[in-house]
């Protein structure tokens, strides 16, 4: 065991953790104020619900020795964190639950990213039980397949990871399983209220703010750590996805400018995420300058990526797809072009003269994702909505689900004059509206 490496994961543990809190503000800014509550507490359902699931039977799926072709570890070998608590338990120069820790807060994230493509309509108990099926079906056999590696924590690991895929912290895992789980939901619960009709803006623009940067912060656990220690590919790592975000950030702002006349603070927030989103997957594998341009093309791409639920009339009411799912095939996807055997993952892509090899394979594991993950999804969502009931009436939807659902309000109405000065905001054809909210005239508190 090394205690600076121990020291380092643990800590990066802790950040990571961190952004789900910081997901809640982020995504509860953008929605309606009568919504505010719901949307945070999405998040907040997540993370106690995966953080128990994860022990009981999420880590052995995830990282047990594979009984299932590269599809599946075995639920039964870890059962309980049964057999991991031992000194002499090491994951590299990790005590192996040090590796528990860090792996169960981005089982907890991917879930939460979730909730923001079917905000302010959802049931919140039918949304627990889908955490529940959704982080057992869904993410804890694709983590076996993506980080599960042969000989790490046992002996034969997941299929993806076999293959030679990159994904250094969860490109496919975690933003294109989510993206793409995000927009199956939207489908299956169908639009809201409104939508491409009202002017549906962001409450809380600060809030918004202030869960990017918490995000942003986290974010450097998220991905250094995933070296596992603290050493040169931690660094590479944590310089590499300080450039690329803030490239995205420029590449946001730049794209709303030109195509709206204005640099909004809601795209500022949303293209750090974008960026964020984008170098997760290729940070270990590309160098500093690259990742800037891989951070401004996910910048560009995903702030034109948000409008296309207006032109394909699907209601992704925070833009999962448009930045998580967009800008993570893109970030998978680039390692193929620049990827250089100088960085610590060792391997050149297209551009490095390494051929086309890295590239299709980079490809076969964001599709396989992006597929496995949409499919069945929408059966789970289907089932949900058929059996318990997934999507609240359209009059509770009216009066506002912070309401119906929790028998709460975000805001003291009475005390805010009847909440003149909410929703505060920018309502442009094609502009990015993402979680915007009808006129606050509509609320009833």
């Amino acid at each position: 065991m090394d205690t600076g490496d121990t020291a380092w994961v643990l800590t990066s543990s802790a950040l990571v953790m961190l952004m789900t809190p910081g997901l809640a503000l982020f995504y509860g800014g953008m929605v309606r104020a009568k919504s505010v509550l719901n949307m945070m507490m999405m998040s907040f359902g997540a993370l106690a619900l995966v953080s128990v699931l994860w022990v009981l039977w999420g880590f052995s799926i995830a990282f047990g020795n594979d009984v299932g072709g590269g599809l599946l570890g075995d639920p039964g070998e870890y059962f309980g964190l049964a057999g991991l608590l031992g000194p002499d338990n090491l994951v590299g120069t990790l005590p192996a639950m040090a590796f528990v820790a860090f792996q169960s807060v981005f089982a907890i994230i991917a879930v939460a990213l979730i909730s923001g493509a079917i905000a302010d309509r959802a049931k919140f108990s039918t949304w627990m039980v889908f955490v529940g099926i959704w982080a057992t079906v869904v993410y804890f056999p694709v983590a076996h397949w993506v980080f599960s590696f042969d000989g790490v924590v046992s002996e034969a690991g997941g299929w993806i990871a076999g293959l030679g895929v990159i994904d250094f912290a969860g490109g496919t895992a975690i933003h294109i399983n989510a993206g793409a789980a995000g927009l199956a939901l939207a489908l299956v619960l169908g639009k809201r209220r409104g939508f491409g009709r009202d002017p549906m803006r962001p409450h809380n623009l600060p809030l918004v703010m202030i869960g990017a940067g918490l995000l942003w912060f986290g974010w450097f656990g998220f991905n250094a750590g995933s070296a596992t220690a603290a050493n040169g590919t931690a660094a590479v790592a944590w310089v590499n996805t300080l450039a690329a975000t803030g490239a995205a950030v420029i590449g946001w702002l730049l794209t709303e400018r030109l195509r709206d006349g204005h640099a909004t603070s809601l795209g500022a927030a949303s293209g750090a995420v974008a960026g964020l989103v984008a170098i997760t997957p290729a940070c270990s594998a590309l160098n500093p300058v690259t990742s800037i341009v891989v951070g401004v093309v996910a910048g560009v791409l995903c702030a034109l990526a948000v409008g296309l639920k207006y032109r394909f009339g699907y209601d992704d009411s925070l833009d999962v797809v448009g930045v998580h799912l967009v800008g993570g095939l893109w970030g998978t996807v680039a390692i193929g072009f620049f990827a250089t055997a100088d960085a610590p993952a060792g391997v050149d892509g297209l551009f490095y003269g390494g051929g086309l090899s890295q590239l299709w394979l980079q490809i076969i594991g964001a599709v396989a994702v992006m597929v496995f993950s949409f499919v069945v999804t929408g059966i789970i969502g289907l089932v949900l909505q058929k059996t318990m009931g997934f999507r609240i009436d359209e009059e509770d939807e009216v009066t506002g689900i912070d309401q119906v659902e929790h028998a709460e309000s975000g805001y003291d109405w009475g005390n805010l004059g009847g909440g003149s000065g909410l929703g505060l905001g920018s309502s442009r054809p094609g502009a990015h509206t993402a979680g915007t909210a009808t006129p606050t005239k509509e609320v009833k508190a």
